[in-house]
């Protein structure tokens, strides 16, 4: 009586076990490696909402120590904890190859440097997939940042915006790199728009309450709206990273300062779209580069107008759609003039959603995404 062959096995090793853009499209590999039969093993640094996400793919799910390059641990008084996070990791990441003897290695986002380093060096596929990407940083930054890259034999990014800023940092990437559009899962029944604008212009902002990405700006493009007699209702949907209390400190004093304006703090919600339902126009206003902008495809698939900043890779993400406008970052006037011409073209809006949002549903269809997910990581790839 002969065996069954060993599945193909992938090791996945992912910095965070929220459920935000990053943790979102990693919970999409997997479910592609699971879809092609791959027997899948998910490393993560602490447990947390995607872990039950995780497992009902039919993944298993390892806590273990790494080192996930945060900002912090840059700056004199992060070093100690750096090394230490490096030692422990690289002993903690080694045994688990081992115990786990994948065929390939996958690894999500550019925060975990070690990572394609071992991997590489324990002789396995490794297959790197990069969600950042910042033009704007110096070059000997993004030059460390892309550096672990070389040892992948493969390396996925999200856009050609992604893949341009990659390459001015290391061009001999270009023959193992490829662009793999995030694959966007929208609302399996997306709520009609409000035929006409009652009450007021709702507005929401979906993501974390950080500087970079802007939620200042729509607040104070919502009291430029105020002042002028334009009723807006402003829901800020999301949470600060840990250390970042402050910033919502300042949202909040900064949405108390004008009555003109409703502000409401929803916090995370896992499930968005219900909030989205509620809204008439999403913004995504990001102050820096961004390398992708799910947020804002997932508005085009909800059926509502997106305003974004006009900047990296949001333009190919809200590019291209008759109800989608693009801004210049952190100009709180901008936003203003974008939010009050979609009001007065609301009728022809509201005709248009539909159409836009299955245009985003074919273009960002997650069955693709998981298709060259799991031809990357498999033995062919």
């Amino acid at each position: 009586m002969t065996s069954s062959p060993r599945p193909h096995t992938v090791l996945v090793a992912h910095p965070g076990a929220e459920l935000f853009g990053s943790d979102r499209m990693l919970l999409e590999s997997v479910a592609g490696m699971r879809d092609a039969g791959f027997d899948v093993v998910v490393a993560l640094p602490d447990a947390g909402p995607l872990v039950e996400h995780l497992s009902a793919t039919g993944a298993r799910v390892v806590v273990t120590s790494m080192l996930v390059l945060r900002k912090a641990l840059l700056r004199p008084r992060g070093w100690s904890r750096l090394f230490r996070d490096l030692f422990r990791g690289t002993g903690s990441a080694w045994r688990l190859i081992t115990r786990v003897d994948p065929d390939a290695v996958y690894i999500s986002t550019l925060t975990l440097p070690a990572w394609p380093i071992i991997a590489r060096a324990r002789g396995r596929r490794t297959v790197s997939h990069a969600h950042e990407a910042e033009a704007s940083a110096h070059r000997i930054v993004n030059a460390v940042l892309y550096s672990p890259l070389l040892c992948a034999h493969r390396v996925l990014v999200n856009s050609r915006f992604s893949l341009r800023t990659m390459l001015s940092s290391f061009p001999s990437l270009d023959d193992r790199a490829t662009v793999v559009p995030n694959g966007v899962a929208g609302p399996e029944r997306p709520a009609p728009a409000r035929p006409e604008l009652t009450e007021g212009l709702r507005v929401a902002y979906v993501g974390r309450l950080s500087p970079r990405k802007g939620p200042d700006v729509v607040l104070r493009a919502a009291q430029r709206l105020g002042r002028s007699g334009d009723p807006v209702h402003v829901e800020l949907i999301g949470s600060t990273f840990p250390g970042y209390e402050w910033y919502e400190r300042e949202l909040r004093e900064l949405a108390a300062s004008d009555t003109a304006v409703h502000v409401s703090f929803t916090g995370f919600v896992a499930d968005v779209w219900p909030r989205i339902a509620a809204a008439d126009v999403l913004v995504v206003p990001s102050r820096i580069d961004e390398p992708f902008g799910n947020t804002a495809v997932e508005g085009v698939l909800a059926g509502r107008p997106v305003v974004a900043s006009d900047t990296s890779g949001l333009r190919e993400a809200a590019g291209g759609y008759t109800t989608t406008r693009l801004v210049t970052p952190d100009d709180p006037a901008a936003l203003a003039v974008a939010l009050t011409e979609l009001a007065a073209d609301w009728p022809r809006i509201v005709t248009d959603l539909p159409a836009q949002a299955a245009r985003a549903a074919d273009r960002h269809a997650p069955r693709r995404y998981r298709e060259a997910i799991a031809r990357a990581v498999s033995p062919e790839g």
